[in-house]
């Protein structure tokens, strides 16, 4: 089976959330990424903000381009060391400012695709980065992972 080889070298899935857009998921997500990378850890992170893929622009690898391999995708890498993988919806848009406009199922079947077709090797943590909300890419991420070990979530909020 596909889903347990590539998923099968991640010792801890997280997935950071928020009730509404804009309090900084992303920003959460590429920080905490960067101080795991700090503290020696094997980082990967996961961006199923479909509509709003910010991550490859906050790790400045925006024009980097996704590659086949015999078990998938190939995820890209950041940084001069590569250690922190990433994969997102806006490498494989051809600009990176193009809107995407899917409805559920096809935005369900990318998720899947993402969990189960890229290549992540060994990780200590895959962060996943989620869109703002309570909608389909949630529990399409949530059923997808359900056959893994998640460490659990980080609920992003802000006081108004």
């Amino acid at each position: 089976l596909t889903e347990r080889t590539n998923l099968a070298g991640v010792r801890h899935i997280l997935l950071v959330l928020s009730g509404k857009g804009g309090v900084g998921k992303s920003t959460l997500s590429t920080e905490l990424a960067l101080a795991l990378r700090n503290a020696g850890k094997r980082v990967g992170i996961l961006d199923v903000d479909l509509c709003g893929p910010s991550i490859p622009r906050m790790l400045r690898v925006q024009d980097s381009a996704v590659h086949q391999c015999d078990s998938g995708w190939v995820p890209v890498f950041v940084g001069q060391d590569k250690a922190i993988a990433l994969m997102s919806i806006g490498f494989l848009l051809e600009r990176p400012d193009d809107a995407v406009v899917w409805r559920g199922p096809k935005k369900n079947a990318l998720i899947k695709q993402f969990v189960t077709d890229v290549a992540w090797g060994d990780l200590d943590f895959l962060i996943v980065d989620t869109p703002p909300g309570t909608s389909d890419e949630h529990i399409s991420t949530v059923e997808t992972l359900r056959p893994y070990q998640l460490l659990g979530a980080i609920l992003v909020t802000t006081p108004q």
